[in-house]
């Protein structure tokens, strides 16, 4: 197992990664990715749906598309897509793949929305060699930590952040002994993390998008966190901000407080489905 701030490896999976993973959410461009890339980012995550990451993918010649993990998926049934098979198909021609990676079904947000014959139908797909890691997006933690009990999943990619740290008791304490690799995403939670909430004193600090991230690596749960930059300078900054380390003790404190306060003043906001990666 290889294992520092920057790198780890994607529990059973056996995957070596590079802790910030990408998605192209927010349309960060051809040169973001590209720059990704060259900075040894090395697992992203493609919608299926996003032009901007396939044409990426295509443009680039076989030896380097080789270095990539790519994490893509089916979406559940309220998304229509209810044959993997089919899905899968579309995304190895999407990509110019023989094999997908980590194949995950996507956005479940009740345990209903992923019954037994589509978890098996997953499993008969990567028999069939077209699939290397099965996995699955979720956003109802108990049943997340019952998937990480079960063992049927190589990959759970759930949320984490200060403001949603729940993933630390109704998740993460399950991981053993199967150990399935863990992507966070939502790090900043779609950037009320770096608002001031009503209440937190103007003469107060908050978070910068790197301590946030930061916040979600230092867990040593998480092996990989996304990223959704809008722009190659986002991207630089958040990548930048990982060659800090672990937050120490004081920082995580203030992230957790900080935390709390936005949890409570923005507790009624829902989540949007497509909004599974990003900030």
């Amino acid at each position: 197992m290889t294992s520092d701030f920057l790198h780890t490896t994607l529990g059973r999976t056996g995957l070596l990664v590079h802790r910030l993973g990408i998605s192209s959410t927010y349309r960060p461009g051809q040169a973001t990715l590209h720059k990704a890339l060259d900075s040894g980012v090395n697992l992203f995550f493609a919608f299926g749906v996003d032009t901007q990451m396939t044409r990426f993918f295509r443009d680039l010649p076989p030896s380097r598309r080789e270095n990539i993990v790519l994490a893509t998926g089916a979406y559940n049934y309220l998304f229509g897509y209810q044959n993997l098979r089919k899905t899968l198909e579309k995304r190895l021609k999407q990509f110019r793949k023989d094999t997908i990676d980590i194949f995950m079904f996507l956005g479940v947000m009740q345990e209903k929305e992923f019954p037994l014959h589509v978890r098996e139908e997953l499993s008969r797909l990567k028999e069939s060699g077209k699939i290397r890691f099965t996995g699955m997006s979720c956003h109802n933690r108990p049943f997340a930590g019952r998937m990480a009990t079960s063992g049927e999943l190589d990959v759970l990619m759930v949320r984490y952040n200060a403001a949603h740290p729940g993933a630390e008791t109704d998740i993460f304490p399950h991981l053993d002994p199967h150990n399935p690799g863990v992507l966070g995403y939502t790090a900043t939670r779609w950037s009320f993390l770096l608002r001031r909430p009503k209440g937190w004193s103007k003469g107060e600090r908050i978070p910068t998008p790197g301590e946030c991230y930061r916040f979600v690596l230092t867990n040593p749960a998480v092996h990989c966190c996304l990223t959704g930059p809008r722009s190659l300078k986002e991207f630089e900054e958040n990548l930048s901000a990982l060659d800090k380390g672990a937050l120490n003790d004081d920082d995580m404190r203030f992230m957790r407080a900080f935390g709390a306060v936005v949890h409570q003043r923005k507790k009624w906001f829902m989540d949007p489905h497509l909004s599974t990666t990003g900030s």
